[in-house]
């Protein structure tokens, strides 16, 4: 298995590849042009493999992805022709895709392990810091997500948006020295989004501005927002799936927005957000926030 910074190292250290057309080298000439009809017919194992691989990444493009037929695709492949690194890292790809994490990351190390510029496509590196941060591993998700938004423009909209707020989610975990950085990420996705997306960046912006120590245009920015209570905004289905890799941040954003409008949730949603997670980067502020409402709480309470 390949540690994730160095495939990041090498990643960063550029040079043009195949990979950053969707297509393995081993389907291509050296400038990654498609192989002559007459040299692939030679080679009728390659040419069902480049079939296959072909295949299973159109299957993982585009709003339908159809994963489970990608990840048969890509077993094949691999079957037909063994030791190549894109079968891998498209099965990581389809494994993220079906929320099978752990193992989408041991395809995606293997498939790196095979060949180090194999996540230089940027919907792998997506799954790839997708699968680091559902798995625990936050700091290399950080380091993975920040080689992708660079090149996170090839992504359609939605995807690129929603690795914005991710990298978002994820830089804020590493604590204060992450808050810039997610900042930025958070005001370009705010720039781009266009559905439910939208409303978790606001959210999460506020929550950053407020975490460092920028109370009052944090509060400004969600009085700017839209009317509604934020604990719908971050049921959806997709608001789900943006903070899948932090969890716990789920309960602070809708804590810090319901302060102005209902104390007793947002002190309900602070405790949870402590109870969820302790020891996180961020727990001092929650209790501070709790600590805070309860304080008006009963300075309340003794004028009556």
């Amino acid at each position: 298995m390949m540690e994730p910074l160095l495939v990041l190292v090498l990643l960063a250290q550029g040079g043009a590849s195949a990979w950053s057309s969707g297509r393995p080298r081993e389907c291509g000439d050296s400038a990654g042009r498609a192989v002559n009809v007459w040299e692939r017919a030679k080679s009728p194992e390659l040419r069902r493999y480049c079939d296959l691989v072909a295949s299973a990444s159109s299957k993982l493009a585009g709003v339908t992805v159809m994963a489970q037929a990608a990840l048969d695709a890509a077993h094949e492949a691999d079957r037909v022709l063994p030791g190549h690194a894109a079968p891998r890292v498209l099965e990581g790809r389809a494994l993220a895709a079906l929320g099978r994490f752990a193992e989408a990351l041991a395809a995606l190390d293997e498939g790196t392990s095979r060949d180090p510029r194999a996540l230089d496509d940027p919907p792998a590196l997506l799954a790839w810091g997708r699968a680091l941060a559902r798995t625990g591993r936050v700091q290399a998700a950080a380091e993975a997500y920040r080689a992708l938004l660079p090149r996170s423009t090839t992504l359609p909209t939605a995807e690129r948006v929603s690795a914005e707020i991710e990298a978002a989610f994820v830089a804020m975990a590493r604590g204060a020295a992450g808050l810039d950085e997610a900042a930025a990420a958070l005001r370009e996705a705010l720039r781009e989004a266009q559905d439910e997306a939208r409303g978790i960046a606001v959210l999460a912006l506020a929550l950053a501005l407020d975490r460092h120590g920028s109370a009052d245009e944090a509060r400004a920015l969600l009085a700017e927002r839209p009317r509604g209570d934020p604990r719908d905004a971050v049921a959806s289905s997709r608001a789900k799936a943006l903070l899948a890799v932090v969890p716990a941040e789920t309960h602070a954003l809708t804590a810090f927005a319901l302060e102005a409008t209902d104390a007793a949730g947002a002190r309900d949603e602070w405790q949870s957000a402590i109870d969820q997670a302790p020891t996180s980067a961020w727990a001092a502020h929650a209790r501070g926030h709790l600590e805070a409402l309860r304080g008006k709480r009963e300075a309340s309470g003794a004028r009556r």
